[in-house]
């Protein structure tokens, strides 16, 4: 919060950041919405959360082409004026006398281009934001633009459903359009100041080895750094348990609702939802700053004890004791995250930072989905109990990793 306040540059991008982020929530649920009126709205719903999926298991591709960039802020600029043009032009569509599939997955497609782009213009940011804010507050920055993202989101996920009913498509999607051609601005004014600030010209240092030698050279440096890999595959099964845990226990839920359900089916699993994001918000805004001289492994050690509480509540069937270590877990999760990405800011070469954070959230990506979907499917053809235990001996084989890995580095340090 302190940085965000006291950094004019720094606030920009975040807003920025956060415009673009409320811009694809309110469309993302305009298109959910008018796919689900198709005929055959399961597979279009599919493809449209498909198309959302795939530039994350890419990331680590588009953050090599950012590191290669030399002067980001002017590919940032253009990224923004491209996404301005691609949503004008879904305006159009949604406006014109198509309809139906032919509509829906030419705007798939375009919002595929635009998240690709999306993925681009961030890693060009992550090297600007570390020079903006400096490598030690790198965490207590991220974790509170971050944060505060998840929060608009869940607010622009609300708002969008009442802006459906006095807005069109078209609207909608000129909407966001207008989100990239304002976050494109405030680049441009940053971009000014920057350049007299901090260099004689905005140019940033590139990398210039190919892919397979800038992956392999990152994840040796991540593997240089004491107890660091560890850490990340810690992290990325933390937030695989964190997904896994959620659909399991509404098929808990499913088929206990006398005793287990808050009200109604629909609204206890949308307060779950709530309850984990903003658990995760939280973390991200606040814990980054309360637990800042707190190692990651301490936070992964509570977050660790948290879901295995919450994995027992489940057992128990006792969902309100649920929702609360639902929220302690969340919260950790969202510190420890910002925490991860500081320590790799400080571990690799500033050339490769955005093609390593990039690998880092491919692995994030492809964890929680794997996570879900062999835990699930346990559910639906044995019990979910089984399911349940098989998370909660996950959850006590990480702890004991972790334990073990704390211990060694402290001792190598």
């Amino acid at each position: 919060m302190d940085i965000f306040l006291k950094n004019k540059n720094y606030r920009k991008v975040t807003f920025a950041s956060w415009l673009s982020s409320a811009g694809d929530t309110l469309f993302y649920l305009a298109l959910m919405t008018y796919a689900s009126n198709l005929k055959n709205y399961a597979l279009a719903l599919s493809l449209i959360s498909i198309s959302e999926s795939v530039p994350r298991l890419i990331e680590s591709l588009s953050g090599y082409f950012a590191d290669k960039t030399q002067n980001k802020f002017k590919m940032i600029i253009w990224l923004a004026v491209i996404r301005f043009v691609l949503y004008m032009i879904v305006g159009g569509l949604f406006a014109s006398n198509l309809a139906g599939w032919n509509l829906v997955l030419m705007v798939i497609g375009i919002n595929f281009i635009s998240d690709i782009s999306g993925m681009y213009s961030g890693g060009l940011q992550t090297p600007i934001i570390v020079d903006l804010v400096g490598e030690n507050e790198i965490a207590e920055a991220e974790g509170f633009t971050g944060g505060i993202s998840s929060m608009i989101t869940l607010v622009a996920q609300f708002a969008g459903s009442g802006l459906l009913l006095i807005m069109s498509y078209s609207t909608l999607a000129i909407v966001n359009a207008l989100t990239f051609l304002a976050a494109g601005l405030l680049f441009a004014n940053v971009a000014v100041s920057y350049r007299k600030e901090h260099y004689a010209q905005t140019s940033q240092e590139t990398n210039d080895k190919n892919f397979g030698t800038t992956i392999a050279y990152a994840f040796k440096q991540v593997k240089k750094a004491s107890g660091l890999l560890t850490i990340v595959l810690v992290v990325a099964l933390m937030n695989g348990i964190l997904d896994t845990i959620e659909p399991l226990t509404t098929i808990v839920i499913a088929g206990n609702k006398q005793t287990m359900a808050l009200g109604s089916y629909s609204f206890t699993i949308a307060l779950i939802g709530a309850v984990a994001s903003i658990g995760i918000a939280l973390g991200s805004a606040v814990g980054t700053k309360i637990f800042k001289k707190t190692s990651i492994f301490a936070i992964s050690l509570a977050d660790i004890i948290f879901a295995a509480a919450a994995l027992f509540a489940v057992i128990c069937r006792s969902i309100i004791m649920f929702i609360v270590f639902l929220a302690f877990l969340g919260f950790f999760a969202g510190t420890a995250s910002p925490k991860l990405t500081q320590w790799l800011v400080t571990a690799v070469d500033r050339n490769i930072l955005a093609s390593s954070i990039g690998l880092l959230n491919t692995i994030l990506a492809m964890v929680g989905p794997l996570m879900t979907t062999i835990f699930t499917s346990i559910a639906g053809t044995i019990n979910v109990d089984y399911a349940l235990y098989g998370v909660l001996i996950t959850s006590v084989a990480v702890f004991g990793i972790t334990l073990i890995t704390m211990i060694k580095t402290k001792k190598n340090n």
